[in-house]
């Protein structure tokens, strides 16, 4: 299936030639361009490098228009420059020749970054562990300085419900579905927001998965990609790194602690999150993947996408989840 009744939308966001482009960049940096203009795998933004007159290569984004409003893309731009200019390493966007960082076409927001290459590793050694701790912990110190403008917040009775209204609102299911879908992602919510209740909520990066992240030889790892950054508790950037759930991970939650820990406190009790936060990641990913079918009439991540398979696995999933979140040792995380 993986089909919505919705026609596919045909809008200048979807048609961006390289001349378009290189046009575009030329004139917000005040820079000539080589003729290079090559896309780049994005699902949500449409993406490509350039190539300056003077070899120094960019890399262009196209926000997908409607998906985030100009305070929540300066919210991101705001962030990435605060953690540059505390010398951790991420990778800014270039300030254009109006003195700002978001270019605007036809309310197409745009923003130009240098090129930065690396290398990612999808497992870990103890030295790694150690670095990726030290490199969040500063990430987050900058984090609690201040609130975003508009970005959502992480919780089960914020972020996740707002999804799940998304999901169900959508039509993108059978409806002899719907219903068992609705009450397991209902009763998973209420029986984990309790959860999230005195939680520090600070800014994160929403998605620091181990792709997100690149190494520099002779440099250190870089986080890239702050697109999702979010609200959240810290431990959301940490959870996504593991190699298993969270009982499977105690020894890498440990050498990561004690990298974090070197620059800022790590609540414990937050250990505690790391299961609900993969349950509220599982409906997230649903309605991103919603997002893109509403939108585009399909989505490449889920091939399956809308299918009666596909739900009946989604549900399983969220089923599954709720159980291994019920039947963690107590005390895990240190609540009890």
């Amino acid at each position: 299936m993986n089909r919505h009744n919705k026609p596919r939308k045909q809008t200048l966001f979807h048609s961006l030639t390289p001349d378009a482009v290189i046009t575009l960049v030329e004139r917000a940096l005040d820079r000539h361009c080589t003729n290079l203009c090559r896309p780049l795998n994005s699902y949500i933004n449409r993406v490509y490098e350039l190539q300056a007159e003077d070899g120094d290569g960019l890399i262009v984004k196209f926000y997908r228009p409607g998906r985030w409003s100009r305070d929540a893309l300066q919210d991101e731009h705001d962030f990435l420059q605060e953690l540059h200019g505390e010398e951790i390493p991420v990778v800014p966007p270039l300030t254009l020749r109006d003195g700002g960082t978001l270019g605007s076409h036809e309310q197409i927001s745009f923003a130009v970054f240098p090129k930065k290459g690396g290398r990612s590793y999808d497992e870990y050694n103890e030295d790694q562990w150690l670095e990726l701790g030290r490199l969040l912990g500063r990430t987050h110190m900058v984090g609690a300085l201040r609130r975003p403008k508009d970005r959502i917040v992480m919780a089960p009775d914020r972020s996740t419900t707002a999804q799940l209204a998304y999901i169900l609102a959508g039509n993108f299911m059978p409806a002899d579905l719907a219903g068992r879908f609705r009450d397991i992602a209902e009763e998973l919510i209420e029986d984990i927001k309790p959860r999230f209740a005195g939680i520090d909520m600070i800014r994160i990066h929403g998605d620091c998965h181990f792709a997100n992240l690149i190494y520099r030889p002779d440099e250190s790892f870089y986080i890239v990609d702050f697109d999702d950054m979010a609200v959240g508790p810290p431990v959301q950037d940490m959870w996504m790194l593991l190699p298993g759930y969270s009982g499977e991970s105690l020894a890498e939650i440990d050498i990561f602690l004690e990298g974090y820990e070197t620059f800022r406190d790590f609540d414990q009790r937050t250990l505690s999150l790391i299961e609900p936060l993969r349950a509220m990641r599982y409906i997230h990913y649903i309605a991103w993947c919603a997002h893109q079918v509403a939108e585009d009439g399909f989505t490449h991540v889920v091939p399956d996408f809308g299918t009666e398979h596909y739900w009946v696995r989604e549900i399983n999933d969220l089923i599954e989840q709720l159980d291994r979140i019920r039947s963690a040792p107590a005390g895990f995380g240190n609540f009890c």
